[in-house]
C-alpha cells in the first residue's frame, strides 16, 4: 500500500461527484459485512495485533458532548492517514461498495494503504467518517496492525486534498464481535465532526478469521 510522499503546497480537489450520506442503519451492516474483507491477513505470526484495553473504552457521559470539538470543515477527499505514536504514515484510497454489496477494501497486497469510505462524509465534515485497513495480510502486519495500542488522547491526522489537515483526538478504543457490532453507535452522528478507524482484531481462527473489529473513536480538535 505504498504510495509516493505529497508535494509540497495545496492539491487540486479530486473532481468527484458530491454522495448523499448513506442511511447509518443500512451502512452499519454492509461495512460489518465488508469489514470482513479484511480479515485477508493470515493471524497467524508470532506477535498478535495489540488489543485494546478496557480503559481505552469510550466513556459514553462525554461522547454525548461536544467537549473540545473544532468547527467542521467542508468536503475534501482526504488523501493521507498519520498516527504518529504508532507511526503509521499512509495514503488513503476511496473505497465503496462492492458489486456483492460490500464495502470494498484496500488491495490487501499494499501492506500501507487505508480506505476512505466514500459513502459517509469525508474527514473534518460534520457528521461520522470511516477510515478502513487491514491489520495484516500474507506476509505481516500491515498500515493499522497497531491500531489496537491506541490510548485516549493520541491524535490521528488526516491530511486532505484541499491541502488542509483534519486532527482529531482518540477519546475510545474498543473491539466488537462482528456479530454482534453496534452499528448506531459506532456510526451515529454525535452532531460533531467525527472519525472512526477500524480494523480487525479479537479472537482469530485459522476458518473464519478474525471474530471481531477495533474500532477507534475520534473527534474533530483542531484544523490546520
Amino acid at each position: 500500500m505504498s504510495s509516493s510522499e505529497l508535494s509540497g503546497g495545496a492539491i487540486e480537489e479530486e473532481r468527484e461527484p458530491r454522495r448523499k450520506p448513506a442511511p447509518w442503519g443500512v451502512v452499519a451492516l454492509v461495512l460489518l459485512t465488508g469489514i470482513a474483507l479484511i480479515r485477508n491477513g493470515s493471524g497467524e505470526f508470532d506477535i498478535a495485533p495489540p488489543q485494546p484495553a478496557k480503559a481505552a473504552a469510550p466513556d459514553i457521559s462525554r461522547t454525548r458532548a461536544s467537549v473540545g470539538a473544532a468547527q467542521p470543515l467542508p468536503r475534501s477527499v482526504p488523501d493521507r492517514v498519520r498516527i504518529p505514536v504508532i507511526r503509521v504514515d499512509a495514503p488513503v484510497t476511496p473505497v465503496g461498495v462492492d458489486s456483492d454489496g460490500w464495502v470494498a477494501a484496500p488491495p490487501p497486497d499494499d501492506p500501507n494503504l487505508a480506505g476512505w469510505f466514500n459513502g459517509a462524509v469525508t474527514p473534518g465534515e460534520k457528521g461520522t467518517a470511516v477510515v478502513v485497513g487491514h491489520v495484516d495480510n500474507g506476509t505481516g502486519p500491515t498500515v493499522f496492525y497497531g491500531l489496537g495500542a491506541l490510548k485516549k488522547g493520541n491524535r490521528v491526522e488526516i491530511g486532505r486534498q484541499d491541502g488542509r489537515t483534519a486532527v482529531f483526538e482518540v477519546y475510545g478504543v474498543e473491539v466488537f464481535e462482528k456479530e454482534n457490532f453496534p452499528g448506531d453507535r459506532v456510526y451515529g452522528s454525535k452532531g460533531t465532526p467525527e472519525l472512526r478507524l477500524i480494523t480487525c482484531g479479537g479472537d482469530y481462527s485459522k476458518k473464519t478469521g478474525y471474530q471481531g473489529n477495533v474500532v477507534v473513536f475520534a473527534r474533530l480538535v483542531q484544523t490546520r
